[in-house]
């Protein structure tokens, strides 16, 4: 059984959320696990432009703050995204992430995009997982000493919720490990959208693209799934096929965080906001209106753990009348089937116990 330590998000003169915050990371062990001279990468969304979330940049100046005490040197990161958007790479990326508020006069750390320019610095580390074998990660999480990954909890329209288990599995994958998790098919082409420029042809490294009568083809026996051509076209004609079950696509994510922690699993905490708990994904351009009402902020050692205290919290708040919350509105309700019916939630967390990612038995300590 692991402990999770709670804070509500009451306060006072005496004691400020920044002070909880302080504590909640004491407690969860932040100074045995981050040494002195540790590159600390801190893990957290930045946000989509247009969406409003994602964890306040202030908050994540209290954990660098931390973090420094220990004369460790922390970083913020994210990965690039699968799809053609305002992160797509690591240049939209860090204008994206600075425009929302976490640029290092607010921050105090620098900004690192963990898988290179275009998503395709990668480190490729060994699992024994069930579903995969070998995954892809951002080579700059692999290379940083310690791990501290800062998450948003919040709904998702592929696997339930997003906690934890998702901000390492998909967060900290290159694009192609993103690719592998959401789809088992090369990228296509929509030819009606499609110039014939050649930019794609060029960028390929597998020789898998031709331009045909003026249309660009991909043929998936060579595709590598590096996805790269789908940043590079300037026309957005080149997209993934998302053909993958949400039960496997939840299995793949939590096998991919075990290969993120691979080195780190007693180098890394792991401190969530149930704040603002959004129907969808903090990669929108816009934020719906929250489900139910602030929570607080949970920490721990164990990302399943954690998922799991974050989601039973959740799910015993009264649900919001308004919001895209259709039922489970009552205390004990399943919000997440609330919000989509058919996502069984339940997988990310059953596989990440499976493969020894974490444990379901918590206690909730609350501080």
């Amino acid at each position: 059984m692991s402990n999770v330590y709670f804070a509500d998000l009451r306060a006072g003169h005496k004691e400020n959320l920044f002070d909880k915050i302080t504590k909640l990371l004491t407690l969860a062990g932040l100074p045995q696990r981050v040494n002195e001279g540790d590159l600390t990468a801190i893990k957290i969304h930045f946000g989509e432009k247009g969406n409003h979330a994602f964890i306040r940049p202030i908050f994540a100046r209290r954990v660098v703050d931390e973090i420094k005490k220990l004369k460790a040197a922390p970083f913020l990161t994210d990965s690039s995204t699968l799809y053609p958007g305002e992160r797509k790479e690591a240049v939209s990326s860090l204008t994206c992430a600075i425009e929302n508020g976490f640029g290092y006069a607010c921050v105090g750390a620098p900004l690192i995009i963990s898988d290179g320019l275009r998503g395709v610095t990668e480190t490729d580390i060994t699992i024994e997982g069930e579903l995969l074998k070998k995954v892809h990660i951002g080579s700059e999480i692999i290379e940083a000493d310690s791990l501290v990954c800062l998450t948003h909890f919040k709904c998702h329209e592929l696997t339930g919720f997003g906690g934890a288990i998702k901000n390492l599995g998909m967060g900290c994958a290159s694009r192609k490990g993103k690719l592998v998790q959401h789809s088992t098919v090369a990228p296509k082409v929509a030819e009606k959208y499609c110039t014939g420029c050649g930019l794609c042809l060029k960028s390929c490294a597998h020789d898998a693209i031709a331009v045909i009568e003026g249309k660009a083809t991909i043929d998936p026996t060579l595709c590598a799934g590096c996805s790269r051509c789908i940043t590079i076209c300037p026309v957005k004609a080149i997209n993934i096929q998302w053909n993958e079950a949400a039960d496997l696509v939840m299995k793949k994510m939590a096998e991919y965080a075990k290969g993120a922690l691979q080195g780190k699993e007693h180098k890394a905490v792991y401190l969530s906001f149930i704040t603002h708990v959004s129907p969808a994904c903090d990669c929108y351009g816009h934020a719906d209106a929250p489900i139910v009402n602030d929570i607080g902020i949970c920490a721990s050692t164990d990302p399943v753990a954690i998922d799991q205290a974050c989601a039973d919290l959740v799910n015993n708040a009264r649900g919001n009348e308004g919001s895209a919350l259709q039922s489970g509105h009552e205390p004990g309700g399943d919000k997440f089937r609330g919000v989509y019916p058919e996502i069984p939630w339940e997988v990310q967390l059953e596989h990440g116990e499976k493969i020894g990612l974490g444990s379901r038995k918590y206690e909730l300590v609350r501080i």
